[in-house]
Order: structure tokens, then C-alpha cells, then sequence
């Protein structure tokens, strides 16, 4: 196997060190461009900072996130020379990889003009755009970037000669001078390492979130029933009348929870248990509206439990243009994307198309090579979403349908063959616009933050995105619960009038099913 392909990487976007506050620092010119308020400080002047860390970067770091190199404050950057010729064996590949390791060396090459790379560049002369993610240290400090050409003598534990050793060899020979060095990785084997060897090592985790209080799109309230009694007479709530109910007291302080846009609250009588309301802030207003779910079968589908009557009012509207749905297996969520998403395309022909996608990321160990053409090749990864499309064109999903000649899989070609239905990979997402038609990407946890956000970019004019995903079955190797692309979107976008997120908890797909989530 090719030593690059055991590589660990990871799509994380961040600062490991420093404070986020630190891009407040800078000012944006007219053209968008971050610039330093006060002078920036020469290379050397910077080096014999005692408040200065310096980072040592690992090769995975780049590979995910090139704008890595910018995002540091005021500390300097250290790339081990090992790295370089890392990301010139990446360069040639086709695929993100390839693509942020021709970025990152693009980067590096502009500095190269401001001065010497061995010596070490601060990068806020070169200019950056805010999408770029870059942070100016207090002040408007720029921290700088440095080459480390030298091929330092390594101890005996990491005497082997491969690059994680040499690259390590970097941080170790630094933090021997006294330097306040730091290791930078995704790689868990070069962490224990660089640990092992007294190093201060650390994660690069910008890009996480804490997912043990991710957001799950709801909160619970016992309330009076007046209260719930005035939602459903009244159609609307205002959010000052539940301000006491979302007020605890912690050690004698006094917090208040707030309820975000289209964040959903259930209401439950203090005095009668089966008294029971179910309410969501509508957009950027002050007040609560009621749900009650669909008057009818969506598909031949009925929300089962409280999450899923919330997650159909959701995808059934239309002013909310980016959804999320998390749950554990069976709990429905690509089923009542995709019953959904039908609705709006066939029947109310809101939509020109319904698109189906997923990421192309095997369970286990790949079976090689699928024959046949495009259409063919995708079929057994698109095979869940056939599945899903067969029960809901079937008699059993839809018993309102009237019965035909065709079956369930002739009904579901001619819907592909005319167009109204596409399914495709994520892989041709790049350069596209999406405009008019209800997405579903389906397996989103396998995705990085950076691809969710390629996707999101593609949304058109009038188009609905739905992410749908299980962080606890995340396929791809180097993403986590905290780092995969489902989580961060939920997370960072909450809030937006644009965007719902719903987590659903029960298992709903079978007796089986519900125990094997639970138990295995």
C-alpha cells in the first residue's frame, strides 16, 4: 500500500491555539480584504517573543484545510520541509486532497515573494479575505510562516526513518531550544508519539463542536395549561409568557434559555400529563406558532412520535430552506426526507426535481471496481434510497394511491426517465448551481465541514436542502462525532431563519431495529 494512503487526515478548519476573538482585531478594506491595524512585527522580532508559540504543523492538517496556515494570531507557523515534499506527492491527485494540497502550496508560494520562507513571513502581508478564515493576533498582530529545512537527529524512539518521525523531529529539536513548541495533528499514532516524547501536543479542533450538547432542534417546558390552551385559540404565543419556565437558578445566578428561530417547544401541563402543546418560533418573530402535522398521509406516511411531527412540519416548509436530521438507525429520517420531498416535486409540483444524494463511502472493506456505466455503478450505492422510493410508491406506503399495471420499480424508472427524479454521487457536486429542486443528501455524516459547504454553495434559487445522517455510524476514517460535516452544519447554522434541525430519538423502523440501536 502506498505510504500516503495510511496517512491520517481529517477536514477540521480552525485555530488550536489563541483565542477566536482575535480576528475582532482587523479591519476589512473596500475590497474585502484583511489588513493588520498596527505594523507587523519582523520574523525574528517574533521569535524571541516569550508569549509566542510556535506551531508545527503536520501534512494531514493542510491536506483538509489549507487556509490552516492563517489561522494562528500572532503565533508562528512551522512547516517541517517533510511536509512539502508530502504535499507535492498530493498534488497530482484529482480529488479534495489533491485539489487543498495545490492550494496550500499556492499559499505558500505568494509568501514566498514577501520574503524568505526559512526565515519566516508574516502572512497578513499578502491579504486575506474573511472567507479565508484568517486571524489577526491583539492588536492586529500577524503571526508568520516559516519553513524548517533542516533534517534534525531524532532519539532512538523515533529513530525509523518515515516522515512522521522527521516531522516530529521538528517539534521536539524546538521544544530542546526552549521554545514553546507545539505539535500539530489528526494523525492519533503521531499524537501518542509526539506526547510520549514530553511534546505538547494538541488536536486541531476549530472545526469540532461538542457533540454531547449538540442542538436538537426542541426544547421541553412544563408550563400551565393555559398556556396551551392560548397557542391553539389564540395560533400564536408570545415568547415573553414562557420566559419563567426557561429560567433556572444555578448556585444562586439565575440563567435563561432562549428559544432560537424555528426551534420547536414542547408544551406539558404541570397538572395534567396528557395536556400537552407543540410550538416553534416562527423565523424572527417574538412569538410561538402552533404544529399539528400534516391533516393527511404524506406518501402514506404519518409521524409515529413527537420529533417526527416536528421534523415533517420542517420539510413541508417551504420558507425553511436548509434542514437537518440526525437520529440513531430506524428513527425515519431519510424516509420523511424523501416522502417529503415527493410531495412537493409530484404532487404539488412546488419543485421541478427531487434530488437524491450520497456520499460514495463503503462500510467495511470496498468490494473493488462495479461494472457497467455511470447509472449502473451508482445503483448499489443508491440501493437505501431505491428501498425508501419502492415503499412509498408501493400500495403498503401509499394506501390512498389507486393501483396500476406497473410495479413499484417500473413506477420509480419512469419518474428517473422523465427527469422529475435524479439520483446521483456527491462527487460531481463541484461547479454546479441548483435551482428549483428539493435535495436530500442522505449519509451526511460521512461528509467533512468543507464539503457540506461546497454543497450548501450549490443551492439555487428556490431550491430546499436537507442533510440527513447518524453520527453514531460514521464510515469515513477520519471524521468523528464532534468533526463530521452533519454535526457542524447543525450546530453553526442554528439560529438562521433559513434553517431547522430536528434530532430524532426513537426508532420507529421495527421491534428488531429499535433493540439493536439501543442494545448494540
Amino acid at each position: 500500500m502506498p505510504k500516503d494512503s495510511t496517512r491520517s487526515v481529517s477536514s477540521t478548519a480552525g485555530t488550536t491555539g489563541g483565542s477566536a476573538g482575535g480576528a475582532g482585531s482587523a479591519h476589512t478594506s473596500a475590497g474585502g480584504v484583511i489588513t493588520p491595524k498596527a505594523s507587523i512585527a519582523s520574523p525574528h522580532s517574533v521569535a524571541n517573543d516569550a508569549t509566542v508559540k510556535h506551531f508545527v504543523l503536520d501534512t494531514n492538517i493542510l491536506l483538509h484545510n489549507p487556509n490552516a496556515l492563517f489561522v494562528f494570531q500572532e503565533h508562528e507557523v512551522v512547516i517541517p520541509f517533510t511536509v512539502i515534499e508530502e504535499l507535492d506527492k498530493m498534488k497530482r491527485k484529482d480529488d479534495d486532497l489533491g485539489r487543498n494540497a495545490r492550494t496550500c502550496i499556492r499559499h505558500l508560494d505568494r509568501l514566498r515573494t514577501y520574503g524568505h520562507l526559512t526565515d519566516g513571513v508574516p502572512w497578513a502581508k499578502m491579504g486575506l479575505r474573511p472567507e479565508m478564515g484568517a486571524r489577526l493576533g491583539p492588536n492586529g498582530t500577524s503571526g508568520s510562516i516559516r519553513i524548517d529545512m533542516t533534517d534534525y537527529e531524532r532519539p532512538a524512539a523515533i529513530g525509523l526513518d518515515m516522515p512522521d518521525n522527521h516531522i516530529i523531529a521538528v517539534a521536539w529539536h524546538m521544544m530542546k531550544r526552549g521554545l514553546r513548541a507545539v505539535f500539530v495533528s489528526k494523525d492519533l499514532s503521531a499524537r501518542l508519539k509526539s506526547d510520549a516524547l514530553g511534546i505538547k501536543t494538541e488536536d486541531f479542533e476549530n472545526s469540532k463542536v461538542d457533540a454531547d450538547r449538540l442542538y436538537t432542534g426542541y426544547v421541553t417546558l412544563e408550563t400551565e395549561g393555559e398556556l396551551i390552551d392560548d397557542l391553539y385559540h389564540d395560533r400564536m404565543l408570545n415568547l415573553e409568557r414562557l420566559e419563567q419556565y426557561l429560567t433556572t437558578e444555578i448556585d444562586g445566578d439565575r440563567y435563561t434559555r432562549d428559544v432560537i428561530p424555528n426551534q420547536y417547544v414542547v408544551l406539558k401541563d404541570k397538572a395534567d400529563e396528557n395536556h400537552t402543546g407543540l410550538g416553534r418560533r416562527l423565523a424572527d418573530t417574538n412569538h410561538l406558532i402552533p404544529v399539528t402535522g400534516p391533516r393527511k398521509p404524506v406518501y402514506g406516511i404519518v409521524a409515529r412520535n413527537v420529533q417526527q411531527t416536528m421534523a415533517m412540519d420542517m420539510l413541508l416548509d417551504d420558507d425553511i430552506k436548509l434542514v437537518t436530521l440526525l437520529g440513531s438507525a430506524g428513527t425515519g429520517k431519510t424516509l420523511l426526507a424523501i416522502a417529503a420531498g415527493m410531495a412537493k416535486v409530484f404532487s404539488e409540483e412546488r419543485y421541478d426535481k427531487l434530488l437524491v444524494a450520497r456520499p460514495i463511502m463503503p462500510l467495511g472493506r470496498d468490494i473493488g471496481y462495479l461494472p457497467g456505466d455511470k447509472d449502473e455503478k451508482l445503483g448499489a450505492w443508491m440501493q437505501p434510497i431505491f428501498d425508501n422510493l419502492q415503499y412509498l410508491l408501493s400500495t403498503r406506503g401509499a394506501g390512498n394511491q389507486t393501483a396500476d399495471s406497473q410495479t413499484t420499480e417500473q413506477r420509480v424508472q419512469k419518474l428517473i426517465a422523465d427527469g422529475q427524479l435524479v439520483l446521483e454521487p456527491l462527487t460531481y457536486i463541484r461547479g454546479r448551481s441548483i435551482p428549483h429542486q428539493f435535495m436530500i443528501v442522505d449519509e451526511a455524516q460521512n461528509l467533512t465541514p468543507h464539503e457540506v459547504k461546497t454543497i450548501v454553495s450549490r443551492v439555487g434559487e428556490g431550491t430546499k436542502l436537507v442533510l440527513t445522517g447518524d453520527i453514531q455510524q460514521i464510515d469515513n476514517p477520519y471524521l468523528d462525532q464532534s468533526s463530521n460535516g452533519l454535526s457542524y452544519t447543525a450546530e453553526r447554522m442554528k439560529g438562521i431563519r433559513l434553517f431547522g434541525h430536528m434530532t430524532l430519538a426513537k426508532s420507529e423502523r421495527s421491534e428488531l431495529a429499535s433493540l439493536a440501536a439501543s442494545r448494540l
